[in-house]
């Protein structure tokens, strides 16, 4: 599918618009504490002309033949470019976290990591994170490292969406 830098993007956005659209596909996830699961994920990355992308995304949990069990993850947020090709992204889920993240822009590639986990009393322990988008022919394929509940930083969740 060809894709067109809009012609109303901020000019601060140019190195994030290969980002832009919405993006379906599937992924797997795992941590010590849980049993691995399948899931199927929405993703959408918009804007308004302003210099932010406004970010969505939603998930099911998935049976071995890919049919829909329950919902999933929810999160939205703004990834906002910084100087350097830097990236700020706060986030915001509701089982109870915020987030602030920074990271870097490398091509068609997001490098972040947690600066700030804010969480609710109700949510469960999670400290830390680290997630990588990448653009590989044509997918927006992307990683997700957490540590939470007394567990270190590794690896939880990877996926791949294809541009719709």
């Amino acid at each position: 599918m060809a894709f067109e830098i809009p012609a109303d993007l901020h000019a601060d956005l140019v190195p994030l618009a290969w980002l832009l659209g919405s993006w379906h596909g599937n992924g797997r996830g795992e941590y010590p504490t849980i049993e691995p699961f399948a899931f199927e994920q929405d993703v959408a990355f918009a804007h308004d002309g302003r210099p932010f992308l406004h970010y969505f995304s939603r998930a099911w949990i998935t049976d071995d033949e890919g049919n829909r069990i329950r919902p999933g993850a929810l999160e939205t947020g703004f990834l906002r470019p910084t100087a350097d090709k830097g990236v700020e992204l706060i986030l915001a889920h509701p089982t109870g976290y915020a987030e602030v993240w920074y990271g870097t822009i490398d091509g068609p590639r997001l490098t972040l990591t947690t600066d700030i986990v804010a969480r609710t009393h109700t949510a469960k322990e999670y400290t830390a994170g680290q997630r990588m988008y990448g653009l590989v022919e044509g997918d927006l394929m992307y990683a997700f490292d957490m540590a939470a509940e007394g567990q270190e930083l590794q690896s939880h969740l990877w996926g791949r969406l294809k541009r719709v």
